[in-house]
């Protein structure tokens, strides 16, 4: 099977900022960046299914390229920041923030999950995924998803996952 993971369009929100699972707002660069990615998925498809986050910045862009039907699945929902959410890095004053930054992958965010926490999750949809009688399906996700999904294919380490994260309107094909 196919897996076809589509990263969301630019978010309206100052750099630096934690924002994981909160539904902040896109760019006004939308309407383009929308137009861009659904001309390049447009060369991947048909899809036998779609699913997407439950955020607006995925729905919106699934909509955008046909797909309002998309499944909405809790599971691709990004990290879960807990109480850092949309504070500037820089402000964070937790002081589990320097054990987090030291192993992020183990260490979840305070109130709230960590990278092995996440992978669990997208693996678990995936598994379920892998199960169905697909050739083709495309994922409306989040950058955090999306190197879950690499390391669950094999194609890179957890270490290194954030290292291949595609640009926002990102495409990145899987085999599963």
């Amino acid at each position: 099977m196919k897996v076809i993971l589509v990263r969301h369009t630019s978010v309206g929100v100052p750099p630096g900022t934690c924002y994981g699972q909160t539904d902040v707002p896109l760019r006004s660069t939308f309407l383009e960046e929308a137009e861009a990615v659904h001309r390049q998925l447009a060369g991947y498809g048909p899809f036998d299914k779609v699913y997407t986050s439950p955020l607006s910045r995925c729905t919106r862009l699934a909509d955008y390229c046909g797909h309002a039907d998309a499944v909405h699945d809790v599971r691709l929902l990004e990290l879960d920041f807990g109480i850092w959410e949309m504070q500037r890095y820089d402000e964070i004053r937790d002081p589990r923030l320097a054990a987090w930054y030291a192993d992020y992958l183990h260490v979840p965010a305070t109130g709230g999950e960590s990278f092995a926490g996440q992978l669990h999750r997208v693996s678990c949809f995936l598994d379920e995924l892998r199960g169905k009688d697909y050739r083709r399906v495309a994922v409306f996700t989040h950058g955090g998803v999306m190197a879950c999904a690499q390391v669950y294919a094999g194609l890179v380490r957890p270490e290194e996952a954030f290292g291949r994260v595609p640009s926002y309107g990102g495409i990145f094909p899987i085999l599963l």
